[in-house]
């Protein structure tokens, strides 16, 4: 089971420390940013699936963080702000938050609408054509909404960034992607121009998933141009 990644962006320390807390008990996996230039490196490099943002920042206001972000992510990004005014929650949400919670909050609440938020976000994933049923190819089976990974039905354990890496492939499976579509969906932007972060992720993946990497019998390079998953059996 591949955990949810939650990015908490909040400058007080106590208040991320128990939000913080507050996911891990709930099976997240949590990162932490305390100022908008960190929130930003953080959210290309880990590809979290939800942010949960404050908007009062010591070096940018998140108003800020939010318009970047939403340059190449869709990413669901929920305000938790001390700002409470009607126009405060409209300017954010027109700018691209997916909603928004007034501090203080009860914890029951923020856990509510992290689950919502991750729904919805599934579900536009899957009514803009990404597949609804599992992908299965000799002996491999990935549950896109579950997040789990068997080959024969031996749970394989990735990375986040490795199972974005093959769910990415196998949503588009029997296509050649490019290493610039994989890198973009991946991390964004902010990646590195050369693909030396991809290879090295995809020489992990390969020994995690391939009996012989040498000889890959599901994800497939083309040399010079990127890599081709096997089809889906239910494609076929």
């Amino acid at each position: 089971m591949h955990k949810f990644t939650v990015l908490v962006v909040d400058d007080e320390k106590n208040i991320s420390d128990i939000i913080s807390k507050t996911l891990i008990s709930h099976n997240y996996r949590v990162s932490c940013a305390f100022t908008g230039k960190e929130a930003l490196s953080l959210a290309s490099s880990i590809c979290p699936d939800i942010i949960i943002l404050d908007l009062g920042l010591p070096d940018m206001d998140g108003l800020e963080i939010i318009k970047q972000i939403r340059t190449w992510s869709g990413c669901p990004i929920i305000v938790v702000s001390a700002r409470s005014e009607e126009d405060d929650k409209v300017l954010a949400l027109d700018t691209g938050a997916d909603d928004y919670l007034i501090k203080p909050f009860g914890f029951p609440e923020l856990l509510a609408r992290i689950r919502t938020s991750l729904r919805h976000s599934i579900k536009i994933n899957n009514d803009n054509g990404l597949p609804q049923h599992p992908y299965r190819a000799k002996g491999l089976e990935i549950d896109f909404f579950k997040r789990n990974i068997t080959i024969y039905g031996k749970s394989i354990h990735l990375t986040p960034i490795e199972y974005k890496i093959v769910a990415f492939l196998a949503q588009n499976s029997g296509k050649v992607m490019t290493y610039s579509a994989v890198m973009n969906n991946v991390w964004g932007p902010y990646a590195e121009s050369d693909n030396k972060i991809l290879r090295v992720n995809m020489a992990n993946i390969r020994r995690k998933l391939e009996k012989n990497p040498a000889q890959p019998i599901y994800i497939f390079t083309e040399v010079g141009v990127g890599y081709r998953m096997i089809d889906d059996e239910d494609n076929l």
